[in-house]
């Protein structure tokens, strides 16, 4: 059976090629370019062009517009809206509320009052005493002392 995807793989590795010899050559041709120094132009005089008069033009009339007379318009009645009787609501009876007969207040019993021992306050021993622990002493480092670099002179271009 053939292989159909053999000359596709081919076409694209010539095109590869062809793109990166083309860039190279490019690149030298423009470094050629950047080299290459470019003959003088004598400048050429410069043509004079003649002054052209302005064009003018006519002044045109106004034309006069026609005045139109409005039309007038017969006046209409204005509508009258109907009035319409206040709506009246029938009287609600009066509701009564009834009356509670009272209530006697319940007797709360008194209860005596508990009263708690006192507890004696807990002792605590105390702690030995601990010795004092000297405190470590840092020693002083002398302050380094840095070589004084003369400045560089630059030479004075003439």
């Amino acid at each position: 059976m053939a292989n159909l995807r053999f000359p596709s793989t081919i076409l694209l590795l010539l095109l590869l090629n062809l793109s990166l010899f083309s860039s190279y050559a490019i690149r030298v041709n423009t470094h050629n370019l950047l080299e290459a120094t470019l003959p003088q132009i004598p400048e050429l005089p410069k043509p004079q062009i003649p002054e052209i008069p302005k064009p003018e033009l006519p002044e045109l009339p106004k034309p006069e517009i026609q005045k139109i007379p409005k039309p007038e318009l017969p006046e209409l009645p204005k509508p009258e809206l109907p009035t319409l009787p206040k709506p009246e609501l029938p009287e609600l009876p009066k509701f009564e509320v009834p009356t509670l007969p009272e209530i006697p207040k319940p007797e709360v019993p008194t209860l005596p009052k508990h009263e708690l021992p006192e507890i004696p306050k807990p002792e605590v021993p105390k702690l030995p005493e601990l010795p004092e622990i000297p405190k470590p002493e840092v020693p002083t480092l002398p302050k380094p002392e840095l070589p004084e670099i003369p400045k560089p002179e630059v030479p004075k271009l003439p």
